[in-house]
């Protein structure tokens, strides 16, 4: 395991850095907290890197401020301070972080461009959200933008704004419109990708710096892969 660690440290691909905040182009397949499933997490691979990097004897401060499914790859933002912690939790849960994702879907939406509303009810024992066009009991609203912005081959290229933060959110509503994101199984893709990734992307994020007061956008390359490739 530490060799590991420390291999994949090593490889880390880091957007931003500063005294307070530390920014991750999260690669898919990695675990941004660690859970049940006892596999390293990015979380504890960022602390070896900040360990390594500045040599640090002992315990590495890094509180996680917000999470990306793990098969969604892009930006995640870590505090490196207890400063800035609590005011990026805020900054997440009043939703003042501007979120765009990229996702890849084979059948189109019906619209080129148009605001999804949805009621999100969550199943905790089957780790899944459905959108519901009416309000139901338990559920969330949630909403997001989306545009056509590139057309592949036999795919599509959608750029999506959150405008909630729902559990599973783009890939639900895309899935209840009839566009699920490529690889998605869990929301009706009819096949999986190779590496158990799908094609959903957190591509640029943009806030006020918790403690600097300024300005931050930050962008992420998305995976090397055909598709992706050709989406750039």
């Amino acid at each position: 395991m530490a060799n590991k660690l420390l291999s994949t440290a090593k490889n880390l691909q880091v957007i931003y850095e500063d005294n307070h905040l530390i920014v991750i182009n999260k690669r898919p397949g990695d675990l941004v907290q660690g859970d049940k499933t006892g596999d390293l997490p990015l979380s504890d691979i960022v602390k070896q890197y900040l360990k390594e990097k500045y040599n640090k004897p002992g315990n590495v401060y890094l509180g996680v401020a917000h999470r990306l499914d793990r098969p969604t790859s892009g930006i995640v933002v870590f505090a490196k301070t207890s400063k800035a912690l609590p005011r990026l939790n805020k900054l997440f849960a009043e939703k003042s972080a501007k979120k765009t994702y990229w996702a890849i879907v084979k059948n189109p939406p019906p619209k080129s461009h148009d605001t999804l509303i949805h009621f999100m009810k969550r199943n905790t024992k089957q780790n899944k959200s459905y959108a519901n066009k009416k309000e139901v009991p338990d559920s969330k609203k949630a909403i997001l933008d989306y545009e056509i912005i590139k057309k592949l081959n036999r795919y599509f290229l959608l750029q999506i704004d959150l405008k909630t933060g729902r559990h599973h959110q783009i890939r639900s509503q895309l899935s209840a419109v009839g566009s699920p994101i490529k690889g998605d199984l869990k929301y009706g893709f009819d096949r999986s990708n190779a590496d158990g990734s799908i094609h959903l992307h957190a591509r640029s994020l943009s806030f006020i710096h918790p403690v600097k007061k300024e300005l931050l956008e930050l962008f992420a390359s998305p995976p090397h892969d055909v598709l992706w490739n050709a989406c750039c």
